[in-house]
């Protein structure tokens, strides 16, 4: 049984350079975990673990001839730097990964030195999906709260998976792994046809698929499927007040500025994102 969707990850080339901006531009407490996680895995990891939804897990390949890192050089070659994985939660994942694959998903053997299942993409409509241990993060916050003025940024409320058709993709997400998935609706200011998925805890999911392309936002999906085929397109956030929250990142240097496809949702510079398009609306 999926549990939650304890967070996401985004690979770079540049680690620090990635904390730089969730710690000293979004204001967001992180763990470094990198020192160790260098030697044990070959891979720089770093995790973003604000208040609310699901935490933001940062990744830069260190030694390439390790698995991990061979994983994540493997994506920003063919993907560039974005939205890597999503992470899933179950109470013993090779159990699980039997489950899902018996549903008719494509588990992919366990890789060397991890401690979850990975699911392919070609049967998650293009995103990469790791099955760990309920509680596989325990690590606490030990270092000084960010005691500058301004709104707080929450984690991730919800992750937008850009897909062609709808309901495949609610079949993949709903019956094969499980969860919790409300009704297919058609959303006419955005012009898409959407689901959303409800894993237990953690942000929600949400399935998109271009209905009228002339909407602004569908726009966007379809210009990313074209380009990028289906996959994770956003992360959203959510702060209590986005007059304050935009004024705030902007004197912190990022570009942002209120989204064209959506009414009431700040867009933050993909180009100072690492190619992680993170939309931010009202709590």
């Amino acid at each position: 049984m999926i549990t939650g969707m304890p967070r996401i990850a985004i690979a770079v080339h540049d680690y620090p350079a990635v904390v730089s901006l969730f710690r000293d531009k979004f204001g967001m407490p992180v763990i470094d975990l990198s020192k160790s996680s260098s030697s044990e895995y070959g891979a720089a990891l770093g995790m973003c673990v604000p208040e609310g939804g699901s935490n933001i897990e940062l990744m830069s390949p260190v030694d390439p001839n390790t698995p991990l890192s061979k994983s994540l050089q493997g994506f920003l070659d063919r993907r560039g730097q974005g939205l890597f994985a999503l992470m899933l939660e179950a109470p013993v994942p090779d159990d699980e990964a039997e489950e899902l694959a018996g549903r008719g998903l494509n588990v992919m053997p366990l890789m060397s030195g991890a401690f979850g299942r990975d699911v392919h993409p070609s049967s998650t409509h293009g995103v990469l999906i790791r099955v760990y241990p309920v509680d596989s993060f325990a690590t606490k916050y030990k270092g000084s709260v960010d005691e500058r003025d301004g709104p707080r940024v929450s984690g991730i409320r919800r992750v937008i998976i850009a897909v062609e058709d709808l309901d495949h993709a609610v079949e993949a997400y709903g019956t094969q792994f499980n969860m919790a998935m409300d009704d297919t609706q058609v959303d006419a200011e955005r012009g898409v046809r959407t689901a959303i998925c409800r894993p237990a805890s953690g942000g929600v999911i949400e399935l998109v698929a271009v209905e009228d392309s002339a909407r602004p936002f569908a726009n966007a999906i379809a210009v990313f499927l074209e380009n990028r085929r289906e996959g994770m397109y956003a992360l959203v956030l959510a702060t209590e007040d986005l007059p304050a929250t935009q004024k705030m990142l902007m004197e912190r240097g990022l570009e942002v500025r209120m989204s064209a496809g959506s009414t009431g949702v700040l867009e933050v510079d993909q180009a100072a994102t690492f190619g992680a398009l993170i939309l931010i609306e009202e709590r």
